[in-house]
């Protein structure tokens, strides 16, 4: 009995300690990091939160860019950061749900390492081409690449654009050729000085493109019509029912960072996504707002990672 009231009086003094640290946090700098480089979507929408956080609980919130490996380095780094509140994780599909079949290693484990936040947005992956290649739709350009196998190229400069090109192989059985890529701006100047036919790359990259008539875009990888791309009809539309495949960006903590703390985030970016001008902004760099509970984002990570799994492994596919 006494071994038990110890023990017991142990744990409630943890619990008291998490509660009074929940409480008065934040009360001091708080580090969000992206494991991507400075200046693409991800890194944008960022910022943004984290302006809006420090305006808001009166502590500054920045973000610390840690690029490589896919990804790897700046999740590895959350990882292992102390679960107290005050490094955070900017995670994408990348990262969290298709990088552990990608990689022989990882110096972390997604599921185990940590704790879901918010699923924040999703961005849409757009099949766009050079405007002189003939096909105008998905069917032409599947009706096209079975004509001349092997003989249409695709630009891949991500490894989610590997990833959805190896779906819409797989869904029209058109024997398309895949080009890769380290990043969009080489892809995309190399499909409109014609080196390359056809790209998969995010509303973010292409959408300026395909305003000005530099490239034109085939289909969108969403099920239904998004207001990113108004008038680009769905790749699911045409003929590939079901095809779904996007990017998305979600928020996470390390593993054991106080219940209250992510409780608080989790509504704090509510509030921030609620607001008609945060959804302005990120429909403006390409990432359409989701929002949803800490335990949403568990249940969808993990049937991504039942999505991406067994395409990776099927595909051969491995890390750069």
């Amino acid at each position: 009995m006494k071994v038990f009231t110890v023990a017991a009086a142990l744990l409630a003094g943890l619990l008291s300690g998490a509660v009074a640290q929940a409480q008065t946090w934040p009360n001091k700098t708080v580090k969000i990091i992206v494991p991507y480089q400075a200046g693409q979507g991800t890194d944008v929408a960022t910022r943004y939160f984290a302006d809006q956080l420090t305006k808001a609980l009166g502590q500054t919130f920045y973000v610390d860019n840690k690029p490589g490996a896919g990804g790897n380095i700046g999740t590895e780094a959350a990882a292992h950061s102390p679960a107290d509140g005050y490094t955070l994780l900017m995670g994408t599909n990348g990262t969290q749900a298709m990088n552990e079949f990608l990689y022989p290693t990882l110096g972390f484990d997604t599921a185990k390492d940590f704790a879901p936040i918010m699923l924040v947005g999703m961005l849409p992956m757009v099949v766009a081409a050079n405007p002189s290649f003939a096909p105008n739709s998905i069917a032409e350009l599947v009706a096209v690449a079975k004509a001349r196998p092997d003989k249409v190229d695709t630009a891949l400069p991500s490894t989610t654009a590997r990833l959805v090109f190896e779906l819409l192989k797989q869904r029209t059985e058109a024997p398309l050729f895949g080009v890769p890529y380290k990043g969009s701006a080489t892809a995309i100047t190399e499909v409109m000085g014609s080196q390359v036919q056809t790209l998969i790359d995010t509303v973010t990259a292409t959408r300026g493109h395909v305003a000005s008539g530099k490239l034109k875009a085939l289909g969108i990888t969403t099920l239904k019509p998004s207001d990113l791309l108004p008038g680009v009809k769905p790749v699911a539309e045409q003929g590939v029912p079901g095809f779904e495949t996007t990017a998305w960006i979600a928020l996470y903590a390390p593993r054991g960072t106080p219940e209250p703390v992510i409780a608080l985030l989790n509504k704090e970016f509510a509030r921030i996504l609620a607001e008609p001008e945060t959804r302005q902004r990120l429909l403006q760099i390409g990432i359409e707002p989701v929002g949803g509970t800490a335990a949403s984002l568990g249940e969808f990570e993990k049937k991504e990672r039942t999505k991406w799994g067994p395409l990776i492994k099927a595909a051969g596919l491995k890390g750069e």
